[in-house]
């Protein structure tokens, strides 16, 4: 049982949504324009400020990059309103996760957002990570990143009473995946190709609806310790190996004091204790509704905010007015 934390309470726990709504209604005004950048900058610019309006002494751990790479919110900015005398905060934030599928309208472009007392919340250089996960009621070990593909789904398969043929997995559509899709297909498994948001693509194994039975495949490490933190509320279980392709990216993880460059993080290795995870649609997708502008001058939103410690998943259908709070 994950204990409810007084430090997160003071932080406000559905001031959340109010940071991931920001950081979505300013991306959407880019939806289809072509321009990731523009997108991404607007979303992180919107989130920063959201940020510094709360009453806390926040840390971003997973962010936009190291300083020199990223303007702003970078790992190790610090944010909120009350530098050294708020609660302490661990953030792990994805202004714009699916930059891409913002730039061409297409589905399941989210604002993400994870907080935890500091110290929970694995801090990860901005490299790739090899991930396997699934939603909740498997037994403990299901699935291992030291097993091969084809054993982790005849695992998932068994303890689903169910044969592998009859499986789904959610997979990144990328050149760098092809062996991985031929061995599913060669089970009969059907595979779920997405083009960007692996965060929605691990959460799409909690939901019955989604059909979607795990998750493989490489991403981006700061979105797989959002997806540790979204199944830390809700239940699964994940696995995350980090992948450098280069020197420069094995120097930077020992700037972060990771010394095991091998090493296989478990969900509790990537977060843990009583997270609250919180995210917005920007784009139409699986998990939530993008932002719509209707013609009275209202923009709608929906999102998610989950919580550890209750086990609470909520969602919330705002409607922002001009001149309004």
């Amino acid at each position: 049982m994950i204990l409810a934390s007084s430090i997160l309470d003071r932080v406000l726990v559905l001031e959340m949504v109010r940071v991931t709504e920001a950081a979505a209604i300013a991306a959407s005004s880019l939806v289809g324009r072509g321009d990731e950048k523009a997108a991404d900058a607007a979303a992180v610019e919107a989130m920063r400020a959201a940020l510094n309006e709360l009453p806390m002494d926040g840390t971003v751990v997973i962010g936009e990059g190291e300083r020199d790479e990223a303007p702003m919110l970078y790992i190790g900015e610090r944010v909120g309103s009350a530098q050294g005398s708020g609660p302490k905060i661990d953030i792990a934030l994805d202004p714009l996760e699916g930059t891409t599928i913002t730039a061409k309208a297409g589905p399941n472009a989210l604002a993400v957002l994870a907080v935890a007392e500091g110290g929970n919340l694995l801090n990860a250089p901005d490299v790739y990570m090899d991930k396997i996960a699934v939603g909740p009621g498997y037994p403990q070990g299901v699935i291992s990143l030291d097993k091969s593909p084809s054993d982790n789904i005849r695992a998932v398969a068994k303890a689903k009473g169910v044969n592998p043929h009859e499986l789904i997995a959610c997979v990144l559509d990328r050149p760098r995946h092809a062996q991985l899709i031929a061995e599913l297909r060669s089970l009969g498994c059907g595979i779920m190709l997405i083009p960007d948001g692996d965060v929605a693509g691990v959460i799409a194994t909690t939901d019955p609806n989604t059909t979607v039975d795990i998750y493989m495949g490489s991403g981006g490490a700061p979105e797989g310790v959002l997806a540790a933190a979204a199944l830390c509320c809700v239940g699964g279980q994940i696995q995350g190996r980090l992948l450098f392709r280069n020197d420069d990216e094995r120097a930077r993880a020992h700037r972060w004091g990771i010394e095991d460059l091998n090493r296989i993080y478990a969900l509790e290795d990537m977060a843990r204790g009583d997270c609250i995870f919180a995210a917005t649609g920007v784009t139409d997708g699986s998990l939530l509704n993008g932002v719509k502008r209707l013609k009275d001058g209202c923009i709608t939103t929906e999102s998610i905010v989950m919580r550890a410690s209750s086990g609470t998943v909520r969602r919330i259908t705002g409607e922002h007015r001009k001149g309004h709070a």
